[in-house]
This record gives structure tokens, C-alpha cells and sequence, in this order.
């Protein structure tokens, strides 16, 4: 069995995976850290039967101890020995440039995750708490990294490139390197068997995948290689997302430090979590929400207008910089369940062959098939939506690097 596991600054999410990929346990631990722990809540469920823990969790450790509880419970349990246990992947965030696929974790890689940590200073530390955690309670079962970064590491230079003084680029590892790689390499990967079987050889194959969450980000693939995508140095840069501005004047920057007397950590922080979704709309960070809203109030309106805007213009630019277009994929939380915004993310595209169907697109979510074609029969292009899978990208990377 693989156990992922994905450490947040005030989470651990896991999933217990069978070696035939199927679940035996996924769960959540909240509210790790805050406050000291206090009000933590296990939230466990094993083939339908779920249980909620209310305990402290002051550090990641405590968290992962309770989860080795539930996952090993006589009554509620899904396994009778840690043994049982292959391995254990860890989602972490960011690897930078050093790193291009997942990896089996030794001190080098503990030192590359410490290493980028100050370009992730939420994530990274977060996650290596993860791996130190499993080292002290699942002693000598074999972790394996697996690597937000890694999928685009395959963007050319003048794509990773920012227009700074070179000597910044070599001396402080300032570029792009995108994130959220797992779930685009995921849905890809789903892709290509659709657009295979629709006539298309892989290597020809021209795919942009927008994964639109509470985080949001595109990503141009050739020939299942990544040549573009929108998330930058640190997650904030690209789409309008739930809390972070994304694309942003860096002299707005400057001036908003200056006028509202901001530190660069204050500025920062207004810039990822009171922005975006939330801070146009004055309503919610949530989707879901602001689409409710918004006939009654402008500025969610404007949000609406100005995520599926963004979107559009990555789509133009990104079908530019592969030569066309042949599927355009949407995933992750908004991708998968907001028909509207995906068919605003395509009106007036019809010229590049992206038309969708209301009919399919309307229709309610499957869940007996790894994807789905919501264009019109005959386009040029397809539309496609592909509910993403990391923790099974993680498992199966996790596998394979043990096998």
C-alpha cells in the first residue's frame, strides 16, 4: 500500500492507496499549528465510514500520529500493521530547477526542499515537516518527493526567462517555474489518450490545460512536453484567483507599499490573500458565491469578467505559442463543476475551432469516465473537461521509483 500524504501550513491531507489504485482511506487534519493546535479536527473516512477526532495538534507529527491511529483503529481500521505500509509520497511545492521529475527522498533532496524554501516560505517548511514527521513514526518505509515544479521544467529559456539583469536569474534562481505541475501533468496525460484516439500522434499533439481552483493556473503542452505556463516565481503570478491579483504592474507594488505604508511582508500578504476573487468582489473567494452575486452586484460582475478574461487571453496567447490548438482542457474545483465559467472561458473563440455544446456542457458531472468532450461534434478543436488526480499521480510515481 502507498500512503500520500500533502502538508499544508495548517493541514495534512492524506490517501491510502491499495496497489491497484484503488482508496482504502483518505482524511483531513485542520487547524495543525493554529493557535498552538487548539480546536484541531481529524476528519477520516474508510470505505464510507467516516469518524471526526476533535484533538490538539500542535506540529505536524501530532497530526500524522492521529492519522496512524485511524488508518490502524481495531474497530475502524483499514490496515493491521504499519508494515503493511510500501511507501509513503509527499506532495512538495516547490523543487525549482534542480529537480525535473519525483524523486526518492535522501538528505540531498531534504537539502533542495530547505534549499527553495525561501521562494515557498508557506509550503516548503510545511512540507519537510511532513517528511521528518514520517521519518520518526514510519522509520525506514521510503519516501518519495514528488514535485509541484517538475512537470514544466521543460519550458525554454525565453519562456522561463524574466526581462532582469541576467546575473539575478543566476545568482538568486529568479525565474519561472510554475506550479500545481502534478494535476497538469495528470489531465495531459488524460488528454492525450482522448486526442489519440480522435486521430491525433502524440508528438503532434497541442494541449492548454486550465486547472481553476481556489488556486488558478494554464499551462501550454507540445507533444506532452510543457513550453508555457502562467504561475511565475511564486504562485501569484498569472490568472485572477481566489485571493491572489495575479498578473500585476510591478510599479503597483511600489506605489501600494508606499501609499498604504506596507512592509514588503504586508504587501505580500494583500497581494495573495485579500485580492482576487475576493478583494474585486467584495463578496467571497469563492466561485460558487461571487457567480450568485453577481446579477445584483457589479464588482462581482467585474471579478466574473476578469477571471474569464484572463483565461481567454492565455488560451490566444498560449495557442500562439503552441501553433494552434488542438484541446483545450479544464480541471480542479471550478473547472469541473462551473459550466458557466467555461463556456465565458471560450466565447468568441470559435475562429481558433473551440465551440462548445450548452447541452453537454450543462450536463451533470461523470463519474464513469476519466473525461469528457463538451465541444460541439465536427470542431476543430476539442474542449475537454478532466477531473484532476494528484494523490494518484503521486502514488503511482511513488510505486514506481520503490519498484
Amino acid at each position: 500500500m502507498i500512503l500520500v500524504i500533502n502538508c499544508g501550513s495548517s493541514s495534512l491531507k492524506y490517501q491510502l492507496f491499495r496497489q491497484d489504485e484503488t482508496t482504502l482511506a483518505d482524511g483531513v487534519c485542520d487547524r495543525v499549528v493554529v493557535n498552538g493546535g487548539a480546536g484541531g479536527k481529524l476528519k477520516h473516512n474508510a470505505g464510507g465510514v467516516k469518524i471526526e477526532r476533535d484533538a490538539p495538534m500542535p506540529d505536524h507529527g501530532t497530526a500524522l500520529r492521529l492519522v496512524i491511529e485511524a488508518l490502524t483503529d481495531p474497530e475502524h481500521g483499514v490496515i493491521s500493521d504499519l508494515g503493511e505500509i510500501r511507501a509513503v509520497g509527499h506532495r512538495v511545492v516547490h523543487g525549482g530547477a534542480a529537480v525535473t521529475e519525483s524523486v526518492i527522498i535522501d538528505e540531498h533532496v531534504m537539502d533542495i526542499i530547505r534549499g527553495m524554501s525561501v521562494l515557498a516560505p508557506v509550503h516548503n517548511p510545511a512540507n519537510l515537516n511532513g517528511i521528518e514527521a514520517c521519518r520518526k513514526l514510519l522509520p525506514g518505509i521510503p519516501q518519495v518527493a514528488v514535485f509541484d515544479t517538475a512537470f514544466h521544467q521543460t519550458m525554454p529559456p525565453h519562456a522561463f526567462l524574466y526581462g532582469l539583469p541576467y546575473e539575478i536569474y543566476e545568482q538568486h534562481q529568479i525565474r519561472r517555474y510554475g506550479f500545481h505541475g502534478t494535476s497538469h501533468r495528470y489531465v495531459s496525460m488524460i488528454a492525450t489518450h482522448m486526442l489519440q484516439d480522435g486521430g491525433v500522434a502524440p508528438a503532434d499533439q497541442r494541449v492548454i490545460t486550465c486547472h481553476l481552483g481556489n488556486g488558478c493556473s494554464m499551462a501550454a503542452i507540445k507533444g506532452g512536453h510543457v513550453v508555457d505556463t502562467t504561475m511565475g516565481m511564486t504562485p501569484l503570478e498569472g490568472l485572477l484567483m481566489g485571493t491572489r491579483c495575479g498578473d500585476l504592474d510591478p510599479a503597483v507594488v511600489i506605489y501600494l507599499a508606499d501609499k498604504l505604508d506596507l512592509t514588503p511582508q504586508q504587501m505580500d500578504s494583500y497581494m495573495n490573500k485579500r485580492s482576487g476573487l475576493l478583494g474585486v468582489s467584495g463578496v467571497s473567494s469563492d466561485m460558487r458565491d461571487v457567480r450568485a452575486a453577481a446579477p445584483t452586484t457589479p464588482r462581482a460582475q467585474y471579478a466574473l469578467d476578469i477571471f474569464t478574461y484572463r483565461i481567454r487571453k492565455y488560451i490566444g496567447a498560449y495557442a500562439a505559442a503552441l501553433g494552434g490548438v488542438d484541446a483545450v482542457v479544464f480541471t480542479a474545483g471550478i473547472g469541473e463543476n462551473e459550466p458557466h465559467i467555461r463556456a465565458a472561458s471560450v466565447a468568441g473563440l470559435e475562429y481558433m475551432g473551440l465551440t462548445i455544446d450548452p447541452a453537454k456542457n450543462d450536463a451533470p458531472k461523470r463519474k464513469d469516465v476519466s473525461g469528457w468532450d463538451i465541444g460541439q461534434d465536427g470542431a476543430a478543436a476539442r474542449v475537454l473537461v478532466i477531473p484532476t488526480d494528484e494523490e494518484l499521480m503521486i502514488a503511482r510515481d511513488t510505486m514506481a521509483l520503490i519498484s
